[in-house]
Parts: C-alpha cells; structure tokens; sequence
C-alpha cells in the first residue's frame, strides 16, 4: 500500500518577510538540520502519526514541539492550523527540564500575529 499523507509544513513569517524559525533551523549544523528536516519529511508524506516518539503536546498550550534529543536537544515548536497543515512559530535549544516561558510566549506571539494577518 502506497500511502501519502501530503501534510505541508509553513513557516511563520513576519511583516518584514523573515522566518526566524526557518532561519534557526538554517543555522545549525548539517546533522541537526538532517535529523529535523527528516522529521519534517516523514510528516509530510505520512503524517504525524509516523514521528510520535519526536513530537509532544505542551501541556497547558495549543502548541506541539518536535524533539530532536540527545546531546542536541534542538526544539520545534508547531501546531496544526488547519486540516494537514502545520505551521512551524519557533525554534531552539532547549537547556532546562522544562520548556521556558519565554520560548512558549513568543511561539504564542507569533501565532496571535499569524492570525491576525
């Protein structure tokens, strides 16, 4: 059975046309970007349900983060805005146990700003 999932993966982009979380994933190193982007192509051909042991709900938010773990630790923080469709708000290097309020605020900025445009 050959079956294709088409997710697509946005990319929050600001009013002066910059991704910042594109340009975080751009800007690490060639083995973190494959582990990521690979992630991101396993979503988009089988859906989410493929990268289950990568993603987690963030719990109290909307948002989803992909984990790349191991000495990495690189987080992606996402949600789901319409059918097949997840738009990626924030990227980084998680150094704590938990999820910092400033990365979860400004994913949540991003998103209110997504929304409103």
């Amino acid at each position: 059975m050959n079956y294709t999932a088409n997710w697509e993966i946005t990319y929050f982009i600001t009013s002066s046309g910059e991704s910042p979380a594109k340009e975080f994933l751009d800007s690490l190193q060639f083995r973190q970007k494959s582990k990521i982007f690979g992630i991101f192509e396993n979503i988009q051909k089988y859906g989410l349900n493929s990268v289950i042991p990568h993603i987690k709900k963030l719990t109290g938010t909307p948002f989803w983060e992909v984990r790349v773990m191991g000495q990495d630790n690189i987080r992606v923080i996402y949600l789901v805005v319409k059918s097949s469709t997840i738009l990626v708000l924030h990227g980084f290097i998680k150094k704590t146990q938990k999820t910092s309020q400033r990365d979860l605020s400004l994913a949540t900025k991003r998103y209110k700003l997504w929304v409103d445009s």
